[in-house]
Order: structure tokens, then C-alpha cells, then sequence
């Protein structure tokens, strides 16, 4: 059983939860249609490690693991808050 720790809730079976993506940021509200185009559908597929949103199903609580794709192990997890705060950003 593979495990993974909820910023929230603590060590969790990993069903409990959904991949929602690499986190990557969103083009101007006046971009032109391809850049939004690329943000919606293109995902980078990186081999290495990648910072993804996640969702906690049952307590539906989005946070931030930083994981490695190459032995699909979970490095660490963050709340948004300390996600924002370590790339110098505030909610």
C-alpha cells in the first residue's frame, strides 16, 4: 500500500487522492488564444522531479507535492500557503 502524507490530515492511503497536474503558471488574461491553448492542453511530461496539485478526496483539500516522476516517489507535500510562500509569492 502506498502512502502519502496530507499537509491536513497526515499519512493517507494514496486512493485517497487525485493528480491534478504539474503546477505551472496561468498566461495574462489577454494572451493569445495559443498560449491558452498550451497552458489548458500541454503537459510537459518531465522526467525528474515536478511539483504537482493534488486533491485530498474526502476533506476535498488542495495542496502541493513536489514528486519524482522517474520513481513516481513523493518527496514532500505543502499546503498552498507554504508552496506560495517558498516560490516568494502570498495568497
Amino acid at each position: 500500500m502506498k502512502i502519502m502524507t496530507c499537509p491536513l490530515n497526515g499519512p493517507r492511503n494514496i486512493s485517497e487522492f487525485v493528480n491534478a497536474g504539474e503546477v505551472k503558471s496561468m498566461p495574462a488574461p489577454n494572451a493569445p488564444a495559443l498560449d491558452w491553448a498550451k497552458y489548458a492542453y500541454r503537459e510537459r511530461n518531465k522526467a525528474g522531479v515536478v511539483m504537482e496539485w493534488w486533491l485530498h478526496v474526502p476533506s476535498a483539500n488542495w495542496f502541493v507535492a513536489e514528486r519524482d516522476t522517474r520513481d513516481d516517489r513523493i518527496i514532500r507535500t505543502m499546503t498552498v500557503a507554504e508552496f506560495l510562500a517558498s516560490a516568494g509569492t502570498t495568497p
